[in-house]
């Protein structure tokens, strides 16, 4: 009886498909995890994660996901309060927006006034946030002698620039008991004249780059659930304007 011939042994290792499917794999377990990663993804960074993906998948150099710095800086947004820097959602970044910052931020910190005022920005400007408790008395619109030394301490800084600014006055969703001010509108607009008058009359600010509101309780940062909460909407901002073509 005659023997079969024996066939040539199979290679050894994977099959040459295993190696594509293993890095195609890996990708996607990337791309997962960073989305898992990214607290909350913009369509412009959602973008720009799928295209990197794409040109990985297809063998194509390209751009990597996080190569490099961001080329705008981590900032506050203004109703920030977890001390955490971010850029606000609400709108665009400028040049300008971020030249005032930079400005603010640096003179805050020159003149060790961090406990007390915080800076933040919008795609309106840079805000300068001082809370209620430093400038006024529970239910006040006076300014206490705190409030003024802040204010003279920022005299010099709205000097340097001749940009308007806004004083925006806040407060919780507590009413008021005074007989003066029957709503927290009245109370919050009676503050942010009273700063108005102090930048313009008392100090050297000029009167027409000057403008008072009063928001009452209705724009709140956090929610009015807790004493701690109610605090940080107790707040006067001084909003420094920057203007869409170009600072003043």
């Amino acid at each position: 009886m005659a023997r079969k011939k024996k066939g040539s042994p199979p290679p050894a290792g994977a099959p040459a498909w295993m190696t594509t499917f293993s890095d195609m794999t890996t990708l996607l377990l990337t791309f997962f995890i960073l989305l898992y990663s990214i607290s909350s993804v913009d369509a412009q960074k959602f973008k720009a994660i799928s295209n990197s993906l794409a040109s990985a998948l297809q063998g194509e150099g390209g751009p990597k996901i996080f190569d490099g710095q961001d080329p705008t800086p981590d900032i506050p947004g203004e109703g920030d309060s977890s001390g955490e820097d971010k850029i606000p959602e609400n709108g665009e970044i400028t040049p300008g927006i971020l030249a005032m910052y930079q400005q603010v931020s640096g003179y805050v910190t020159t003149e060790q006034l961090e406990q007390k005022v915080t800076v933040s920005v919008s795609s309106s400007g840079v805000f300068v946030d001082i809370k209620d408790n430093i400038l006024f008395e529970p239910e006040k619109a006076t300014l206490s002698d705190g409030g003024k030394e802040i204010l003279n301490n920022l005299e010099s800084l709205f000097l340097q620039f001749e940009n308007e600014i806004v004083v925006e006055g806040h407060t919780d969703n507590v009413p008021t008991s005074s007989r003066k001010y029957p709503t927290n509108w009245e109370l919050s607009t009676d503050r942010a004249l009273t700063v108005v008058r102090y930048l313009s009359e008392t100090k050297n600010v000029p009167s027409a780059r000057l403008a008072a509101i009063g928001y009452g309780e209705f724009r709140p940062i956090a929610p009015n659930d807790s004493d701690a909460n109610r605090a940080k909407n107790r707040r006067v901002n001084l909003l420094i304007i920057i203007e869409e073509s170009g600072d003043k």
